[in-house]
């Protein structure tokens, strides 16, 4: 059984502190609470206290706990601190090293790993000083989660979101099978991440916009989850990364190179520009077809029942243009995203476009823009059907069966 110490920040979303603790202890984990003090505005030490059954902390200045340093022992006891909803305030003191109140002054003595969950406005979240203060974190060691895409409490639409609890402690098993080093600039690997070491391995993850005119565009719903994920658990397994990820507002994991891209023949160049490479793991999703011409200017109604003539082409087939190519990757993954005869469509693609294995999964739900997935694992001699299970484990089942593929293929 593990010790998890989570902190509670200040924000909305720290009700969902109770969740992440009863799921924290349903998969047999020991949980001990820090409530901030704005964390106690939206959540209580009593309901925090009967669902970890155990004490909760919310002052640096408890005497019976502060005559046996008791910042000191907490911040040592835990296997790993978790700090959800971690609000930009305090991620801005987790990065200036302050040590102002419990949840900080712990933080920073701390020895162990530390995963922050974000959750906060939208245009707090995107502003320049929170992103440096992120990417401040990250290279001191700390793995933050990139926050979930929706509707918040204050009206507004966007990435800010704590992500769901089961996403988060996912993460947290994560992380505890792989614990990032707090050594400043560290990388993030584990230290016995070396399966894939000297590999290197191109992902593309996200959408594709294809332009109509200036202010429209065909696209999908494609949140890059997946893919980013992926990129992740193959770099904390030591792989080179190359990631050519469409527009979507993630982080960019720890170790991952990435390179932005915005339409299909853009994301096409720079999959070629990154061959070669030992294994390609092609998420994104791809438009298929695009205008054959992008208006100037805003195309305006012409009264009732007119309509524009958008006269569509394909889009080049980056997934069969690797599988042909002269400089086809040993390991060549797709991803099918299908509402119906999921299998039966993956194992079409799988040969029509050359590949060694299809990724399906049936979106038919909340899949693209979710945390979760089911996936059929399609290769010519097998079809193997994972159970459903959060985006993070699929990356990091994943991860591990390339890792195998590339070892038995030396």
């Amino acid at each position: 059984m593990s010790r998890i110490l989570l902190i509670v920040g200040g924000g909305i979303a720290a009700y969902k502190a109770c969740e992440i603790v009863r799921l924290l202890r349903k998969a047999g984990h020991g949980v001990r609470c820090v409530l901030t003090e704005g964390g106690s505005h939206f959540v209580t030490p009593m309901t925090l206290a009967a669902l970890s059954e155990q004490e909760v902390h919310t002052t640096l200045w408890d005497l019976k706990d502060e005559a046996e340093m008791g910042h000191i022992q907490l911040s040592r006891q835990a296997d790993l601190v978790l700090i959800a909803p971690a609000t930009a305030d305090l991620l801005a003191r987790m990065a200036a090293g302050l040590a102002n109140d419990l949840a900080t002054t712990l933080l920073l003595a701390t020895d162990k790993p530390v995963l922050a969950a974000p959750a906060m406005n939208v245009r707090m979240w995107q502003h320049p000083a929170t992103q440096r203060n992120v990417a401040q974190l990250q290279a001191d060691g700390v793995a933050i989660m990139a926050p979930d895409e929706g509707a918040m409490a204050c009206g507004e639409y966007g990435p800010g979101r704590l992500p769901e609890p089961a996403a988060i402690v996912a993460e947290v098993e994560r992380q505890l099978r792989s614990p990032p080093s707090l050594t400043s600039g560290a990388s993030l690997m584990s230290p016995d991440a070396a399966r894939l070491a000297g590999k290197h391995i191109l992902v593309t993850a996200g959408p594709t916009h294809e332009p109509i005119d200036p202010v429209r565009y065909i696209a999908n719903r494609s949140s890059g989850k997946q893919g980013f994920a992926i990129a992740g658990a193959l770099a904390a397994l030591g792989a080179r990364v190359t990631l050519v990820a469409g527009p979507v507002s993630l982080l960019t994991p720890p170790g991952v190179d990435r390179v932005d891209v915005e339409t299909a023949r853009e994301m096409a160049a720079a999959v070629d520009a990154a061959l070669p490479a030992d294994a390609a793991v092609l998420v994104a999703a791809v438009a298929d077809w695009r205008a054959a011409g992008t208006a100037d200017q805003k195309i305006k109604k012409n009264g009732p029942g007119s309509l524009p003539d958008i006269r569509l082409v394909e889009n080049p087939d980056i997934l069969a243009g690797l599988g042909h190519g002269s400089q086809r990757p040993r390991l060549l993954i797709g991803f099918a995203a299908e509402t119906e005869n999921v299998v039966p469509h993956a194992q079409t693609k799988l040969v029509r476009k050359a590949a060694d294995w299809i990724v399906a999964n049936d979106v038919s739900g909340d899949v693209m823009g979710g945390d979760a997935n089911t996936i059929h694992l399609v290769s010519k001699d097998a079809v193997e059907t994972w159970e459903h299970m959060p985006k993070q484990a699929v990356a990091d089942r994943l991860a591990a069966r390339i890792a195998d593929a590339l070892e038995n293929m030396s």
